[in-house]
């Protein structure tokens, strides 16, 4: 199958993608909505100002796009994004997790690593069964300010400013101009990313001179990434003249960091959204629909007590008793304790970043391991999470995961974010719809089709398409 026809069926499968609008006036015009906690059906400009104001009132603001990035840098960025040269075993990209044409993430519940060929849901294993064990997040607007938090588990944090934490310890560089660009140079380093395992060769049966590191040996091995790129004589050229004044000894990999950020900020940086053109003061932008659905959402619905603001995050850690199924991570596995395996905080099992709901339909599977295959389905596992656990159905996952669901949610519930409270009576079959148009507004339509990022080579000569 190829990419097209891939992306395609996925398509079918859910029906399309609405683009439908929403769009909020820059002034206060009114009140917040009844003391009853209902959300009024009426159009018109009663709804704009009822929503105006809950908008003002929770600081919902347009959200200041990132600067603009060099060019050229932006170029480099591109190539070096789907360049399969600087993974061990030379067959994974950044894209192959990441593509344009996948909602910048690839369609799977968790994606397949090393042991696989082929592009999104069409990916198979060859080699065995290695399966990641989270959903690959979507790195839509990851530019934008205040964004300093990566991974689900939020293992890499910081700033420019501040500095930088992330799973490489002392060896982390500091000198990364955003989150973004640090973020970058972690999936070169695990065994079932991008390095490969020992005894694997690579695609033309060569020795792969990562493999035999750790997945904690990050400062040997990113030396080893940028030996590939430098080998590159093209990739050579362009850092050197892009770095001027750095000697070509001291080409790192904080430079291929910032040439893959620079090329994420300027690719998926998409803030035109129906939303977008409401909050800038065009009150058609939206439907009656999706403007009902976004009081809901900032209001009785309780979904901005942790999607909060314009770009619908509060980067901080929940638990939304999300269904355990698929493989589970590290020593609890079948369970993944997200947050608490970082912090080794009891309390922040099960706890995982809030993610951005912007362009959230085309992100599916969703949830941190993919749980469910239907957006709705999602939404009213948030709006019910006790219910929707009892009628879980892991049928929705991939094949070599289906059975894993892990019934025992005891622990899961103690902590269970209080967040999630409806206030007042559970939403009806029509404000869920309300609230679905709200999401689907959230859709920048230039992302629907990226046809354009993708290269038709790279420098190395391998091959683009996975």
């Amino acid at each position: 199958m190829g990419v097209m026809d891939g992306v395609s069926g996925r398509l079918g499968r859910r029906g399309g993608w609405s683009r439908g609008g929403v769009v909020i006036a820059a002034v206060l015009l009114g009140g917040c909505g009844d003391d009853d906690g209902t959300t009024p059906l009426q159009g018109g400009p009663d709804l704009d100002q009822e929503l105006a104001g809950v908008l003002s009132t929770q600081e919902v603001r347009p959200v200041v796009p990132p600067a603009a990035q060099d060019p050229r840098l932006v170029e480099l960025g591109r190539n070096l994004f789907f360049e399969k040269e600087i993974s061990g075993r030379r067959n994974i990209s950044c894209g192959t997790c990441h593509h344009p044409l996948l909602g910048s993430a690839d369609g799977q519940s968790q994606s397949r690593g090393q042991g696989a060929v082929g592009l999104g849901p069409a990916r198979r294993h060859v080699d065995g069964s290695i399966f990641l064990p989270r959903n690959t997040l979507s790195v839509w607007n990851r530019g934008v300010a205040g964004w300093d938090t990566m991974f689900w588990d939020g293992r890499l944090s910081g700033n420019l400013t501040d500095g930088y934490v992330s799973p490489a310890g002392d060896a982390t560089p500091q000198d990364f101009s955003s989150a973004l660009a640090a973020f970058s140079i972690i999936p070169v380093t695990p065994d079932e990313e991008m390095r490969g395992f020992p005894g694997e060769p690579d695609v033309f049966g060569n020795p792969n001179e990562m493999a035999d590191l750790t997945n904690d040996d990050f400062a040997q091995i990113w030396p080893l990434v940028v030996a590939r790129a430098m080998g590159v004589e093209k990739y050579r050229a362009e850092l050197l003249a892009l770095f001027p004044g750095t000697a070509e000894a001291d080409i790192s990999i904080v430079h291929l960091g910032e040439a893959l950020g620079a090329f994420m900020i300027d690719a998926f940086t998409m803030l035109d959204t129906p939303f977008d053109r409401y909050l800038a003061g065009n009150t058609d932008a939206l439907s009656d629909a999706a403007k009902r659905g976004a009081l809901l959402f900032y209001g009785r619905a309780s979904c901005s007590s942790c999607h909060s603001g314009a770009l619908q995050t509060d980067f901080g850690f929940h638990n939304v008793a999300a269904p355990q199924v698929g493989t589970g991570k590290g020593d609890e596995a079948p369970f993944d304790h997200g947050l608490g395996r970082v912090t080794g905080v009891q309390s922040d099992r099960f706890k995982f970043r809030t993610p951005s709901l912007r362009n959230i339909e085309l992100e599916g599977p969703w949830m941190h391991n993919g749980a469910y295959a239907s957006l709705e389905d999602t939404v009213r596992h948030h709006l019910d999470p006790v219910a929707a656990l009892s009628a879980y159905d892991d049928r929705q996952v991939e094949p070599e995961l289906q059975g894993t669901y892990q019934q025992n949610s005891e622990e899961l519930l103690s902590t269970l974010a209080p967040e999630l409270a409806v206030k007042g009576d559970p939403l009806k079959d029509e404000e869920v719809a309300d609230l679905m148009a709200f999401l689907s507004a959230l859709t920048d339509p230039r992302s629907l089709n990226l046809m354009h990022l993708i290269p038709d080579s790279v420098p190395s000569g391998l091959p683009v398409a996975d």
